[in-house]
């Protein structure tokens, strides 16, 4: 059981799932109190559902982080940033620290940039849902899935123990990428998508008729799910992730294109093998996630 003064920064989906998973396991064990939790949030609602669940609840990120071994910021790409610059004011002595957030590039970067005294390792949870926010948190978000970690400038054997003995509690599964590696990857299949689902959804609103969604069913419902994610969140992903995002969109176009053409040309057979081919990559694509 991870014995550990642990500070989770914002208490959404992922760091709301993160701590409730922690306290479960703890329960399991019969050990509740072997971690001892604060959790940093500015919203004061959550903060009071989060009375029971953690030691302290706080609002004060300084005071917060203060006595913390490990400190988990789990914002916005961009606010994780900032809150590294902030951390390395308020705790100039150091700390481990492990982040959450989507995009790892500018973080692993400014991760890099700490004194000293910090031990940092970028994290990103390959887990979600479309719904935001502590109310949406549970305890088993991370059990079987793919945790990805990314070592930086202030990684450290202490840090990566640390953090793989608390992905072990919560039944999260570790992969380690380099950051840019990273990025390109999810801009493929986690970032593409959102904004593939946002045309869709635009598209379908676009015909002006409410008899659209009675018609929908679960193709269009699965293909849009993805448009109800947080618009913040997104808005830093996009913006934290441009190059890479940019290019899979480019070559999201140039395939667009090519269906295009296959149905203007009505040539059948060509429109047969390009679904065909289709159909058989994401049979393959189930295979080699079941196998997983």
């Amino acid at each position: 059981m991870l014995r550990a003064k642990v500070t989770i920064v914002g208490l959404g989906l992922m760091g709301g799932s993160l701590a409730l998973g922690l306290r479960l396991a703890q329960r399991v064990a019969l050990n509740p109190h072997a971690t001892h939790l604060t959790v940093v949030d500015a919203n004061p609602e959550t903060r009071r559902a989060a009375e029971r669940l953690a030691d302290v609840v706080t609002a004060d990120f300084a005071a917060g982080v203060r006595e913390a071994e490990l400190v988990i910021l789990a914002t916005p790409v961009r606010s994780i940033v900032a809150l590294l610059a902030e951390l390395a004011r308020v705790r100039p002595e150091g700390c481990m620290v492990l982040d959450l957030g989507s995009t790892k590039t500018d973080i692993c970067r400014a991760m890099a940039d700490l004194p000293e005294g910090f031990q940092a390792l970028g994290g990103h949870p390959m887990c979600g849902k479309e719904t935001a926010g502590f109310g949406a948190a549970t305890p088993d978000l991370y059990r079987d899935k793919t945790f990805v970690l990314c070592r930086n400038g202030r990684t450290t054997t202490a840090v990566e123990t640390l953090v793989l003995e608390l992905l072990a509690i919560v039944g999260a599964r570790p992969l380690f990428l380099p950051p840019e590696v990273h990025d390109e990857i999810v801009a493929a299949v986690s970032h593409l998508p959102y904004v593939v689902a946002g045309t869709l959804m635009r598209t379908a609103f676009g015909l002006g008729d409410e008899r659209t969604w009675t018609v929908s069913a679960s193709g269009f419902r699965d293909t849009a799910r993805v448009a109800g994610t947080d618009p913040q969140m997104m808005l830093d992903i996009l913006l934290t992730n441009r190059t890479a995002v940019l290019a899979q969109l480019q070559r999201y176009q140039s395939e667009l294109t090519e269906a295009i053409r296959l149905v203007q040309s009505g040539d059948e057979a060509a429109l047969a093998a390009w679904l065909g081919e289709t159909q058989r990559e994401y049979q393959e694509y189930r295979t080699l996630k079941d196998e997983r």
